[in-house]
């Protein structure tokens, strides 16, 4: 099995452009959530998202577009082999709500297989991949999924793209589901009540070790491990005791062959819904125990970024495991119960080699992706 390499990261959120704003903002416990100004939201349950500033959609265009150029100016030439992975729940749903409310025909770019192309045409690949829709996991799989076509020698260069858009169709459906919070989202605290929405950008590079030496690429992670189960247990709402986050956590301990006491931290996913958080705090529970090691979310400063959400929380887990450190929980003064003692709203220092990310969505879906640092 070849050891897999993050060896690129590239950001944007509603903290800025790049991995390095983003994490001292971060650590600062700055917040993007702000009162939204995209399109009306009075009949609402929440007037609130972090949205990327300044963001326009050229002529004809879509919003992702502009996240598409500012993430291919970071991320620089791939190499001519490089696989791509896309992981997107909506794709260009802002060209969609504009024809539908126009009447008129629905443009092929808005569909996914276009946007695949324009993707890999962006990157100058010759592999326009697939886009892979796991709900909010989606990048989450499509970095195990990269991280396993490497390991089994199937690929030695993946790019794993990932964005999603604060938009009303799907501010709308959330608010319908009652799953909105009027105020900014408390991730992990008793008085929480729901979530709020962002968007983001993010694409990951990942390649076999031995190719990552012959570009002269430094690692900035390792990928040990990787899990994916579902619960099977509702459309929406996760199952009350974790078995699926449970599954998926010891998948990823198995697969890096890891004792559950090895990992340092977790980077949960920490929607701020009431069901969510204590799921996975009884699932976090379950796998580690006593020895349940600091863990924090970055919702309360970035908003639930859908699709893109677990891409962008490998990238921080890579500098907190460079930096031994996790950013506080923003939005987490009174942690509930079972996570008193390993939560904080200040940054946190942590101490050794692996860090666990995990992402949940919709349909029961759980993905965990495990990194390793670089000794």
């Amino acid at each position: 099995m070849n050891r897999v390499v993050i060896s690129r990261v590239a950001t944007v959120t509603a903290l800025g452009d790049g991995l390095e704003p983003l994490w001292q903002g971060l650590l600062a416990g700055r917040s993007g959530i702000a009162p939204l100004t995209r399109f009306g939201c009075e009949n609402y349950i929440s007037q609130q998202a972090a949205c990327i500033a300044d963001l326009q959609a050229p002529a004809k265009g879509s919003l992702l577009d502009t996240i598409l150029e500012r993430i291919a100016v970071q991320i620089g030439d791939l190499p001519n082999d490089c696989r791509l992975l896309v992981a997107s729940t909506k794709g260009e749903i802002d060209r969609l709500t504009t024809v539908c409310r126009q009447e008129a025909a629905i443009p092929p770019a808005v569909l996914f297989e276009p946007l695949l192309e324009k993707i890999a045409r962006r990157f100058s690949l010759p592999d326009r991949g697939c886009n892979i829709n796991a709900a909010c996991a989606s990048s989450t799989i499509a970095l195990a999924r990269a991280a396993a076509l490497i390991a089994a020698g199937q690929a030695e260069a993946v790019l794993v793209y990932a964005a999603d858009l604060v938009s009303e169709f799907v501010f709308s459906g959330f608010s319908a589901l009652q799953a909105l919070s009027a105020e900014p989202c408390r991730p992990f605290d008793r008085q929480r009540k729901g979530l709020t929405l962002g968007e983001a950008g993010v694409a990951v590079l990942l390649m076999n070790e031995e190719r990552a030496k012959l570009s002269a690429e430094s690692p900035l992670a390792y990928v040990a491990g990787w899990g994916a189960a579902n619960d099977a247990h509702h459309v929406t709402a996760p199952a009350r005791d974790g078995c699926g986050l449970i599954l998926a956590c010891r998948q990823a301990l198995a697969k890096a062959e890891i004792a559950a006491d090895q990992v340092a931290a977790i980077n949960a996913h920490g929607t701020g819904t009431v069901y969510n958080d204590a799921m996975e705090l009884t699932a976090f529970n379950a796998v580690f125990g006593a020895q349940l090691p600091p863990l924090h979310g970055v919702k309360g400063s970035l908003g639930h970024c859908l699709g893109a959400a677990g891409g962008v929380e490998v990238a921080i887990a890579c500098r907190a495991l460079q930096q031994q450190l996790i950013p506080g929980t923003v939005g987490c003064p009174d942690a509930e119960e079972a996570g008193q003692g390993r939560l904080n709203t200040a940054p946190q220092k942590v101490s050794g080699d692996y860090l666990l990310c995990s992402n949940s969505g919709f349909g029961g879906i759980n993905a965990v992706v495990i990194l390793q640092g670089v000794a």
